[in-house]
């Protein structure tokens, strides 16, 4: 019994699927061949919203559809494609020569090339997707054409997405502001369009204005100044919200390379200017991967759309493991030794984006984003990047696993002890030399997964890591040498801020007055905000 419900079941999914495809197919080969009533055919064509019919009709209008006749009482419609004729109503290809006498070109009339033009133009808007219909309903209103027009109000009877009918009824009122029948007609479009806060009318609404300026037409300007304020409202609410994503994508960056700062700062007490270039070891690690799957896949391969998730561990162990051998011969012999290491490390810097350049070129280069971060995530108005909605939960994610890694390992336990009282660690047996190697390489790694998430909204070239390590060092300091709370909370607050003040400031003088307050802040608290304390101290 349970078998045969189930199979009930599949032929309830599968059989209207098939039969919109086969009216599709009959509706078409019925319209080409000049069978039945062609009004009534073009208005089944409308509803149905087949993408394949784009693609018949448009094959029809560049001369690419056939007749051919079987026999006096049979005749088929043929579609070529790529030099092959595929029959309509199954899509199989038929061996046919070009010469031969039953073949015929079906050209469609004058008229009725202008009514297929208008049904592939429209026919999106009976799409089964509603952002492909919302996406339809805003291109044809703002052609403020009125042959769209009447498609769009004959649509918005029947669409029960309350969603889309809002952006229907839009792209209504839009088409009406060039349209309307009369004053009333337009300052109700007007009125409309100030209530769904349109903004993509605000240019015509303003046209609008100034025109009833001149004309004197009161009533006419009041309806546009309250639509246009109610919209301007909109859109700095949108602005705010999405400098507010962006600001937060930014302080997950600063947070990644500020969370191997902050350890390696705090455990060796060196100032690591080259700390930026491990965060470019990341995103030209996830380019040479991008590389690697291009060639033994092929860019169109489904494999090749793994190459980014793969490329994320990569570029922390290929980081890690460069860290650790320059911990071994070069940062040892420079701890608690602040401007030695400065001197040192800047040369390094300047080393590394050498070797960059030498092997990548000076230019910046393109890692391609997979097709699963491509799109916006539209909440309230506001559209927010997948890659920055990425961004700040991969962010979520290192936070998490060093919490794990400090918190509930040995490894972790070893690391808290010599950041707090380095000598009385080595005497209780802790290797501090090994612990101090692994430290700095899991910072390396750190930074190299903030350039890989980096390369997903950011460039990646040679001085990338030039751009994040002064904000890094500033987060650090702010919220308190070797205390990653205090930096998680520094980094997401320098970061919002920042990006709160470029529309207003601009870019350079917005970052001078993060780093004005950040001056008078340490004035205020110089140990940041969560000061750090030893055991040695507190002696």
């Amino acid at each position: 019994m349970k078998k045969i419900l189930l199979i009930f079941g599949l032929l309830a999914v599968l059989v209207p699927a098939y039969s919109q495809d086969q009216a599709t197919l009959a509706a078409l080969e019925m319209l080409a061949l000049g069978e039945g009533s062609q009004a009534e055919i073009l208005e089944e064509l409308s509803d149905l919203g087949d993408p394949y019919i784009k693609t018949f009709i448009g094959g029809w209008r560049t001369g690419e559809v056939y007749s051919y006749t079987i026999s006096d009482s049979e005749t088929i419609v043929l579609l070529r494609v790529s030099e092959k004729f595929r029959r309509l109503s199954d899509n199989e290809i038929v061996d046919l020569a070009e010469d031969d006498s039953r073949l015929k070109k079906i050209r469609p009339a004058r008229k009725l090339r202008k009514l297929l033009k208008t049904i592939t133009d429209t026919i999106d808007l009976s799409s089964p997707d509603s952002k492909t219909r919302i996406d339809a309903a805003l291109k044809l209103g703002l052609s403020q054409n009125t042959v769209y027009l009447e498609a769009l109000q004959k649509k918005l009877q029947n669409e029960e997405n309350e969603k889309v009918r809002l952006k229907f009824e839009e792209a209504i009122n839009i088409s009406l502001l060039a349209n309307a029948e009369g004053p009333e007609a337009l300052l109700s479009a007007i009125v409309r369009l100030g209530e769904l806060k349109s903004l993509p009318s605000r240019d015509g609404i303003t046209n609008i204005q100034n025109k009833a300026i001149e004309a004197e037409d009161e009533d006419l300007v009041t309806a546009c100044t309250v639509a246009v304020g109610r919209i301007d409202r909109a859109q700095k609410t949108i602005e705010r919200w999405g400098n507010l994503v962006r600001g937060l994508s930014t302080g997950s960056v600063l947070l990644m390379v500020a969370f191997g700062l902050a350890i390696t700062f705090g455990l060796m007490g060196i100032i690591n200017m080259a700390h930026g270039e491990f965060l470019a070891i990341g995103g030209y690690t996830c380019y040479v991967v991008q590389n690697i799957f291009a060639n033994a896949f092929g860019v169109q391969s489904a494999a090749y759309q793994w190459f980014f998730w793969v490329s994320i561990p990569i570029s922390f162990v290929v980081a890690g493991a460069i860290g650790f051998g320059l911990e071994k011969g070069m940062f040892r012999f420079l701890y608690k030794r602040p401007l030695e290491s400065l001197l040192a490390t800047w040369g390094l810097s300047m080393i590394m984006q050498q070797l960059f350049r030498l092997n990548f070129g000076a230019a910046n280069v393109q890692v391609n984003t997979p097709d699963v971060l491509i799109g916006n995530l539209e909440v309230a108005g506001v559209a927010l990047s997948y890659t920055r909605i990425f961004v700040i939960a991969f962010a979520g994610v290192v936070i998490v696993m060093t919490w794990l890694l400090l918190s509930k390992t040995n490894l972790g336990l070893y690391i808290r002890s010599v950041m707090q009282n380095r000598n009385m660690a080595s005497s209780l047996g802790i290797p501090v030399s090994r612990v101090n190697s692994l430290t700095f390489a899991f910072g390396c790694g750190l930074a190299a997964l903030a350039g890989a998430a980096l390369s997903q909204i950011g460039n990646v070239g040679p001085s990338m890591g030039q751009t994040y390590i002064v904000d890094s060092f500033m987060v650090v300091v702010v919220g308190g040498v070797g205390n990653l709370l205090g930096a998680g909370i520094s980094a997401m607050g320098i970061g919002a801020v920042d990006q709160f003040l470029q529309p207003y400031w601009g870019p350079v003088m917005g970052k001078i007055i993060v780093y004005f307050v950040i001056i008078l802040f340490l004035q205020w608290k110089p140990g940041g905000l969560f000061p750090t304390k030893s055991r040695s101290m507190d002696d």
